[in-house]
């Protein structure tokens, strides 16, 4: 019997693989990833950092596809089993609410978020800087762009999928225009998705080794009976580059700019071929889960290497439970995050 309770829907048709016979891990690796390859369709040369969600009985997804001129842009994805994609061959058409073209310069790291019935897509754009955009659809073929959330410089939008207290709440990354080698979660609300503030501080990086640099939201949080379990993730450094791995925490329902539990162990670190080989090495990017209420079987999405998406699994219960046994937050996580 489950101990901990996934707040949501039954799932029947979730992708799965049951963990492996002597994994000690509390998630693990689908052993056919990675799910999409290089140049996925004509003029798109990698896929990764997207996000799925469930839609009439199937999967539909927003998809970073890294042009072969370099420049990022959104594409929609269907599946019949969340593990097989295919590709509309053009970019999402985002348009005013006027219901003429708007599309961003560029748009990358996607997120896909259902609230009270419509779906929210949230991505990394210019905007005289790097910041949030933000469209709503009903049906995926109409997508408003709604106002950009925040000024430069912004990244890793996160929608919480339902409302907290009548508001609409959003992590973000407050950051500076380039690769940016700090960053912390912030948390902020909004009563019309026009107007944000209430700005509160979640979580700085930490001097765990993996996330000792930065650290940022990844899939939407998911909303259990412990809190909000959230999957981020964290940057060190090295002398090759920055390496991302996964992390797990779990927030206050009620106020989560509040850490109850911060595991000081990563999730997931670059240990595969398609996480450590690719057009930038040893990176794991969360951007999604889906999770089954019914049976507490989670399945998180995340990039590899700037080139792939791997899948990986876990139970609701293992994973809140290794959060807990590997508790590191601090005073300042438990904190409401205003100074």
């Amino acid at each position: 019997m489950q101990q901990v309770k996934i707040i949501g829907s039954a799932l029947p048709n979730i992708p799965w693989q049951e963990r492996p016979e002597g994994c000690t891990a509390p998630v693990w690796r689908y052993t056919e990833n990675p799910v999409i390859p290089r140049n996925p369709l004509p003029g798109v040369a990698r896929i990764f950092n997207s996000a799925v969600i469930p839609y009439q009985g199937e999967f539909i997804g927003v998809f970073r596809g890294e042009q072969v001129n370099g420049i990022p842009y959104i594409y929609l994805g269907h599946s019949n089993d969340a593990v097989h994609w295919r590709f509309d061959s053009e970019k999402i058409p985002f348009k005013d609410e006027k219901g003429e073209p708007f599309m961003p310069p560029y748009a990358y790291d996607p997120r896909l978020i259902a609230v009270d019935g419509v779906y929210y897509v949230i991505w990394c754009q210019d905007a005289f800087g790097a910041t949030l955009g933000m469209a709503k659809t009903t049906d995926f073929k109409t997508f408003t762009r709604l106002e950009n959330p925040f000024l430069p410089f912004n990244r890793n939008g996160v929608l919480f999928p339902r409302r907290v207290n009548g508001k609409f709440l959003l992590l973000s990354r407050p950051s500076d225009s380039g690769h940016t080698p700090f960053g912390d979660i912030w948390l902020s609300e909004s009563r019309d998705l026009e107007y944000w503030g209430r700005h509160r501080h979640v979580m700085s990086k930490s001097d765990e080794w993996w996330e000792n640099v930065k650290i940022g939201g990844g899939a939407a949080p998911i909303e259990t009976s412990e809190g909000w379990l959230l999957i981020y993730h964290g940057v060190t450094g090295t002398c090759n580059g920055f390496v991302y791995s996964i992390g797990g925490a779990i927030l206050d329902l009620d106020e989560p700019s509040r850490v109850l539990y911060r595991c000081s162990d990563f999730l997931i670190t670059p240990e595969e071929w398609y996480e450590e080989r690719g057009f930038v090495p040893n990176v794991c990017f969360p951007c999604a889960t889906l999770q089954d209420a019914e049976t507490g079987r989670i399945a998180i999405y995340y990039g590899a290497a700037d080139t792939y998406v791997g899948l990986a699994f876990t139970q609701v219960d293992t994973l809140a439970a290794y959060i807990k046994a590997h508790d590191a937050a601090s005073a300042e996580d438990r904190s409401a995050g205003r100074r």
